[in-house]
C-alpha cells in the first residue's frame, strides 16, 4: 500500500514493483486493516483510512506475463467515469529480470500486474444472496432484473468504446465454437451424465455458426450474480474483471463475445432457483423465467437493441442457446469436482437446452 501511495518504484536486484496510482485519489494514512476471509481466487485486504473511504487491496495469487484483464478493464471503465465499478486507486506491476528495470519493456522483462486497489464499498450485499432471498420469497424481481441487464449493458458500451473491438470473423466464430466443442467433448469423457445430451449440446453451438454475431470486444468474462453488488447509492456495480479462471490469460485478453457475460447471467439466475429447490424444496421457476426474461429485456434495450438485435431474433437465440450451454457444460464439470450434490442443478440446464 505505500508503494501504490507514493507513486514510486521499489526496485530490487532481481524484481521491482511499479506503482500505478489514479491522479488525485491516492489513499490516506492507513488507520486499520482486515484480511477478507471465505472462498477467493485472490487475497484481498480492507484498508480503513483517515478521513477518507475505505480501499480494497486486491493481490493477484497467480501471476502471468502480460496485462491482468481486471486492472485494464476495469481501469478503462474508470477513465470513462463509470458508476458501474468501485473507484480505482491504482495497481501496482510487478517487473522481474534485468535487475528489476522497471523501465523495460511491457512484456520481454515477464512483467505481470500483481496489485489492484479500489475504493471498498462496505455494508452491500452481493446480487447472488439478494436473488436467493427473493426467489425463496416469491418476491417479484421484474425490475431489479431489468436494472441488472441495463447494468451490464452499460459496461459493454463503455468497454466498447474505451478498448478495441471488431467485427467477429468466420475465424473468430470457428475459434470460439471450437472452444465450446472441445470442452464438450473434455466434461462429456468426465462425467458421463453428459453423453446423453451431447449430440443435442453439439448441434446447438454447430447452429451458432451461421447466428448474428455482435461485435467482439472486451467483456466481464466470468459473469455471474456473485460478481455484482447492490450498492444503495451507485445501484448495482460490478466485480473482478479478470475473465473466467481457468482460461488463460492469453485467451482471456482477447475481445469476445459479450453474449458469453449474458449467458453467464443467465445461468447464475437459473442457479439461484435451483439453489433454492435444492435448499428449501421451493419451486422457483417461474421466478427464474420472469426474472431471466427481465434482465434480457434491460440489456437488449441497452445495448443489442441498437444493433437490430431483439430476444425474438431466432438468430439471436442460437447464439445465446450456444453460450448458455457452454456455461453449463463448465459447471457441469466443477459441481462434479467440488460439490456432488450440486450437479443436478446444470445437468437439468443441459437436458431443457438439448430439448430445445
Amino acid at each position: 500500500m505505500d508503494v501504490l501511495t507514493a507513486g514510486r518504484p521499489l526496485v530490487g536486484p532481481d524484481l521491482s514493483l511499479d506503482p500505478a496510482p489514479v491522479p488525485g485519489r491516492t489513499a490516506a494514512r492507513v488507520v486499520a486493516t482486515r484480511l477478507l476471509s471465505g472462498e477467493q481466487s485472490n487475497s484481498s485486504m480492507i484498508f480503513t483510512l483517515e478521513d477518507a473511504d475505505p480501499v480494497i487491496l486486491k493481490l493477484f495469487r497467480v501471476l502471468a506475463p502480460g496485462e491482468n484483464p481486471d486492472v485494464v478493464l476495469q481501469g478503462a471503465l474508470d477513465r470513462a467515469g463509470c458508476t458501474r465499478i468501485a473507484p480505482m486507486i491504482g495497481s501496482v506491476r510487478l517487473r522481474v529480470g534485468a535487475g528489476g528495470d522497471a523501465t523495460a519493456g511491457e512484456d520481454a522483462d515477464g512483467s505481470a500486474d500483481a496489485l489492484l486497489a479500489q475504493g471498498f464499498l462496505p455494508d452491500v450485499e452481493d446480487a447472488w444472496r439478494v436473488a436467493l432471498q427473493q426467489a425463496s420469497g416469491g418476491v417479484d424481481f421484474r425490475a431489479g432484473a431489468r436494472d441488472l441487464g441495463a447494468a451490464v449493458a452499460e459496461v459493454h458500451r463503455l468497454l466498447a468504446a474505451e478498448l478495441p473491438s471488431a467485427p467477429a470473423t468466420p475465424t473468430d466464430r470457428t475459434r470460439v465454437l471450437d472452444q465450446m466443442r472441445a470442452r464438450l467433448d473434455e466434461v462429456a469423457a468426465q462425467v458421463p451424465q453428459v453423453l446423453p445430451h451431447r449430440a443435442a449440446l453439439r448441434a446447438l453451438i454447430d447452429a451458432a455458426a451461421d447466428a448474428a454475431w455482435p461485435p467482439l470486444q472486451r467483456i466481464h468474462g466470468d459473469l455471474h450474480l456473485g460478481q455484482v453488488l447492490a450498492d444503495p447509492s451507485r445501484g448495482w456495480v460490478l466485480l473482478d474483471f479478470e475473465g473466467e479462471p481457468l482460461r488463460p490469460l492469453a485467451e482471456r485478453a482477447l475481445p469476445d463475445c459479450p453474449v458469453r457475460d449474458v449467458a453467464g447471467m443467465l445461468r447464475s439466475l437459473d442457479y439461484a432457483g435451483g439453489a433454492v429447490l435444492h435448499e428449501h424444496g421451493v419451486d422457483a421457476s417461474a421466478w427464474v423465467a420472469e426474472s431471466s426474461r427481465a434482465f434480457l429485456d434491460g440489456y437488449l434495450d441497452g445495448y443489442l437493441d441498437a444493433m437490430g438485435i431483439s430476444h425474438e431474433d431466432a438468430s439471436f437465440l442460437a447464439l445465446l442457446r450456444a453460450f448458455e450451454a457452454d456455461k453449463a457444460v463448465y459447471e457441469v464439470l466443477y459441481e462434479a469436482r467440488n460439490r456432488p450434490s450440486w450437479l443436478p442443478i446444470p445437468l437439468g440446464a443441459l437436458a431443457r437446452l438439448s430439448s430445445r
